[in-house]
């Protein structure tokens, strides 16, 4: 997979309620529910009850988080 095949799935789940898989630093796993509500260049925007994080395509790339549908 590339990125450019990462940002076509990003962009296709869009608005959707979906579960996220989250691998932190030392070990750690945080799982939530969100939506992807913004799509940037080189980066997405998960929003979750008012709160909202942001990834870069890389990170689906190597695994370092998961978007469960």
């Amino acid at each position: 997979m590339n990125i450019e095949k990462v940002k076509n799935k990003i962009e296709s789940l869009k608005n959707q309620k979906l579960h996220f898989k989250i691998n932190g630093s030392r070990n750690q796993i945080e799982e939530f529910d969100g939506m992807i509500t913004e799509l940037y260049n080189y980066i997405f925007v998960i929003e979750t009850d008012n709160i909202k994080k942001s990834f870069s395509y890389s990170d689906v790339l190597i695994n370092n988080i998961e978007i469960l549908c």
